[in-house]
């Protein structure tokens, strides 16, 4: 036993020594702890405040070890466009953690690197475009949803949590697009797909998801949420491989539909650099499930109880429709240009809840160095973006009132509508989110047809609007109800 102990403390001695020398040349931050890193400085949680915190101690750039494995977080604007958009070459990989490999094996978009990569990324953009990105053929899918949502809201009595109808629009829009078709929103496996991505995002940045990554052996054996989020990832391939067999019975890849028609097609080209294959599909389908539906449901759900939160912007968003709009019951995502207070208030509602906290951490493939600190590619380092705090203490947004919900942000002095540069709700660089514009029309789309057609209110005997927020791998609200009066 005491030999044990003398192993377990010489070890303890000798990872501590290998730590601070290796984070000699790195930009400042707290002392890691040996196996633990900073997990204990942050409570197993990052959340906003400690972030605010870090930055006003360390500075603009500084460090945060998971683990091992040392993490430069950027914050403020100046410092997220030298880190990710200057030396956009030098982070353009991902982070892969045991969590990460254990869900994707380094297939797909978001959680793979290199050439896998750049070949289904490109892809993925590529056939965005070929289903109607950019022009009304996604935007007609969107606004079908749109007409559900409003009919789920129409035929509601009382009171509801608009949160899971939400959920439901949101995901449907991305089904249209990878399988060629809409759920019914009754159908059981489509909700059990829905709540297993819901249960994966929650899962993310928690405290089991932290100890998953720092000692994978032991959790992997343990009882706990890992077991089931492996489960219910496992659900969701089987799901996508359930599709993908229908397509390819169906048989239509030679006049594609759909994402997963698109991509079946192109497993059948020869190409000598890159051979798309199945696995590599049913992770990229799992992406964009994963990218374009949490956030965007999130985001839509903060849009409504700000509506509720500040009625004098409601009341004025509706004017602008009506005055513009007048009756017309499809809205485009050209409308915007017509719409600028209403393109004002959807972009304020994203800076203002900032639901991505911390962007997903990108690796550096090359050795770098950013705001005069090395940053070496053979420690394995990481680079990530304060996203919650680059909302709020850019001094693009300092002058103005940043911590006040004003779309006034977005507006110039003549009222024209007007995006700045340091709102990056999408990332920057090349690792700029593969959904961005599919997003955006969704937000806008879904957020003019609800306003256009009801008046959202608190319910009888609440007061005012609790905006106060969760963290989760996504800041969320806090579960709420709201009333729809038909206008």
């Amino acid at each position: 036993m005491v030999t044990l102990i003398v192993f377990v403390f010489c070890l303890f001695i000798l990872q501590f020594l290998k730590l601070q020398w290796a984070r000699k040349s790195l930009p400042p931050g707290p002392v890691p702890i040996p196996f633990f890193g900073n997990f204990p400085h942050v409570s197993f949680k990052v959340d906003h405040n400690i972030l605010d915190k870090l930055a006003k101690t360390y500075g603009n750039i500084y460090t945060l070890w998971l683990g091992h494995k040392p993490v430069v977080v950027l914050h403020g604007f100046p410092t997220v466009k030298e880190g990710l958009t200057t030396h956009a070459d030098d982070v353009a990989g991902r982070m892969n953690t045991p969590f990460f490999q254990r869900i994707a094996n380094g297939k797909g978009i978001f959680f793979s690197s290199g050439v896998i990569w750049k070949h289904e990324r490109r892809f993925g953009i590529a056939t965005l475009r070929k289903l109607g990105l950019g022009n009304k053929g996604i935007e007609r899918g969107i606004q079908v949803e749109a007409r559900h949502l409003m009919e789920f809201f129409q035929i509601s009595c009382c009171a509801l949590d608009p949160a899971y109808p939400i959920v439901l629009a949101v995901s449907n829009v991305i089904c249209t697009v990878v399988f060629g078709h809409r759920f019914s929103l009754e159908d059981e496996t489509f909700q059990k797909l829905v709540k297993a991505l819901h249960f994966f995002t929650d899962f993310a940045n928690s405290t089991s998801q932290i100890l998953y990554d720092i000692c994978p052996w032991l959790m992997r054996h343990l009882p706990g949420p890992q077991q089931k989020v492996f489960v219910l990832c496992d659900f969701i391939h089987s799901f996508v491989r359930k599709e993908i067999r229908i397509h390819k019975e169906r048989g239509k890849i030679d006049d594609p539909e759909d994402f997963i028609d698109y991509y079946l097609f192109q497993m059948t080209e020869n190409n000598a650099m890159y051979k798309h294959d199945e696995d590599n599909m049913v992770q990229s389908v799992f992406d964009l499930f994963l990218g374009g539906t949490e956030t965007t449901a999130t985001t839509l759900r903060w849009a409504l109880l700000y509506m509720v939160a500040y009625p004098d912007i409601q009341e004025k968003v509706q004017q602008e429709l009506d005055a513009v709009l007048g009756s017309s019951q499809s809205i485009w995502y050209e409308d915007r240009k017509r719409l600028p207070y209403t393109h004002a208030v959807v972009h304020e509602i994203m800076r203002f809840c900032s639901i991505i906290l911390i962007g997903l951490p990108r690796e550096t493939v090359r050795d770098t160095t950013l705001l005069g600190y090395p940053v070496p590619k053979v420690q394995g380092s990481k680079v990530t973006l304060s996203c919650h705090l680059l909302s709020y203490v850019s001094p693009v947004f300092s002058p103005c009132k940043p911590f006040e919900f004003d779309p006034g942000h977005f507006l110039d002095e003549e009222g024209n509508f007007f995006c700045r540069e340091a709102f990056l709700p999408f990332s920057t660089g090349f690792r700029l989110c593969l959904g961005e514009q599919l997003a955006r029309m969704e937000l806008f789309i879904i957020f003019c047809s609800l306003l256009q057609t009801f008046r959202f209110t608190l319910p009888d005997g609440v007061k005012e609007a609790d905006t106060q927020c969760i963290l989760g791998s996504t800041v969320q609200p806090r579960p709420y109800r709201v009333c729809a009066f038909l206008r």
